[in-house]
C-alpha cells in the first residue's frame, strides 16, 4: 500500500503486523507521518524500518512499510 498521510493520522497508534503498538503518530508534516517510538521497541524493528541510530524524538515513516490505515491505527507490513 502506498499510504497517504494527512493531519488526521496524527494521535493513531502504530502497530506491528501482529498488532502490538510499536508507537504512535505524534505530526505529519508534508505528507509524511512522524512516529513517536514506544520506548520498549527492539533495536532489530528500529533498524527494518531505518530508524537505527536516529537523534530526534520523533521517526519518519516510510509509506512503503503500511499495510493500512484505519479510524483507529496504522498497521505496518510484516518486516
Amino acid at each position: 500500500m502506498c499510504a497517504s498521510f494527512t493531519d488526521d493520522d496524527e494521535g493513531k497508534r502504530v502497530v506491528n503486523a501482529n498488532g502490538e503498538e510499536i508507537g504512535m503518530v505524534k505530526n505529519v508534516s508534508g505528507g509524511t507521518a512522524h512516529i513517536d517510538p514506544d520506548p520498549g521497541m527492539t533495536d532489530t524493528v528500529k533498524s527494518k524500518l531505518g530508524w537505527g541510530d536516529h537523534d530526534e524524538e520523533t521517526y519518519p515513516l516510510d509509506d512503503d512499510n503500511v499495510e493500512s490505515i484505519t479510524d483507529d491505527e496504522i498497521r505496518l507490513q510484516r518486516l
